[in-house]
């Protein structure tokens, strides 16, 4: 299934359904829906957002099923369904409970490090590795607002998110991908100036990738990419053509099978010592060629950052396209009462 958060006419925030990938999507309004048949076993938990959906999934999975049914059953009338030029998509979770970005593709790694002239480093092979990024500056589809600052040499990444869907600690990675609900778009956008100023201090990237994270537009549940999944004791892989496109121009190609450490691995690190919880996020990284900082060191582009009014279209097979237009924006003060 293909689940997304939207905005109503009413600016009611809703959880709906993807029934149909038209270019002009038709999607079932959950709550309205199951309001229409009445009478529903955990309807009530249609209400609480997605992390309430992937929170109470064992209920809720079931639930949204039954609905589809009656959908297709013609027992839901179009008074539930909306098109998608009517609404505002938002990120699947506007506010996850955290989020971790890896770094798990080898040859976005190598690229890098070649281009700023140094070997690679032998520690990637040891274990998968991931960072701490902003939950709380996440966006969906739509205008992004950057401010002067972090517009010096603005990039995009193409990447794959995964949503856990069960509480899991100490997870071995031949068991970790029965934890995640299901998997989504990532546009890690980075100011590259910033991250080269502060990375010098050895502390990671922070105001270089603190001010935006796009997630969407669906979050499309892990039963529906079984067919694209190859197993293997380190987890599933899974064949799905991802694409960047930056004012319509085509710029970056990989697949998300080529991840060098599987999303099981990472889950296998991450919940190592740690428990993870439904509706935390955690990031494939940067598939090879997935951003301007790879493509000017290897002289595919010249030169070539973001820049106000420029679009970026993120697409990944199943996952649907993640569009974002970038604007630049004020300084604005805010002070909050106490």
């Amino acid at each position: 299934m293909k689940l997304l958060t939207f905005d109503d006419q009413h600016g009611h925030q809703k959880i709906g359904l993807v029934i149909e990938t038209t270019p002009n999507a038709k999607i079932l309004d959950l709550a309205r829906a199951a309001q229409e048949i009445g009478n529903l076993p955990n309807a009530s938990l249609l209400n609480q957002g997605m992390l309430g959906i992937i929170e109470n999934h064992s209920q809720t999975l079931p639930l949204l099923r039954q609905l589809l049914k009656a959908h297709q059953e013609g027992r839901i009338g179009s008074s539930s369904i909306v098109a998608e030029d009517r609404i505002r998509i938002l990120a699947p979770i506007p506010r996850p409970l955290s989020m971790r970005d890896g770094y798990a593709f080898r040859q976005h790694v190598e690229a890098a490090r070649r281009n700023r002239g140094v070997p690679m480093i032998p520690e990637f092979d040891h274990f998968p590795v991931f960072y701490f990024t902003n939950h709380l500056a996440v966006t969906g589809p739509g205008d992004i607002g950057v401010q002067k600052l972090a517009q010096n040499q603005l990039d995009f990444e193409l990447e794959v998110a995964i949503v856990i869907g069960k509480k899991c600690r100490n997870v071995p990675a031949e068991q970790a991908d029965s934890c995640i609900f299901g998997y989504m778009i990532m546009n890690d956008w980075s100011a590259r100036h910033l991250q080269m100023e502060e990375m010098k201090l050895n502390l990671g990237p922070a105001k270089g990738k603190d001010f935006a994270t796009s997630l969407g537009p669906y979050l499309v549940t892990r039963d529906e990419l079984e067919q694209f999944a190859t197993p293997g004791p380190t987890g599933e892989r899974h064949s799905l053509k991802m694409k960047a496109f930056v004012n319509g121009r085509l710029l970056s190609q990989g697949n998300l099978k080529d991840m060098s450490w599987t999303f099981a691995q990472i889950i296998e690190r991450a919940s190592y010592g740690v428990t993870l919880y439904p509706g935390e996020v955690i990031g494939s990284g940067t598939v090879g060629t997935g951003c301007l900082l790879e493509l000017n060191g290897s002289k595919i582009t010249d030169n070539l950052w973001l820049k106000p009014g420029d679009e970026v279209i993120l697409e990944v097979d199943e996952l649907g396209q993640l569009r974002n237009r970038i604007l630049g924006a004020e300084p604005e003060i805010i002070i909050g009462q106490k």
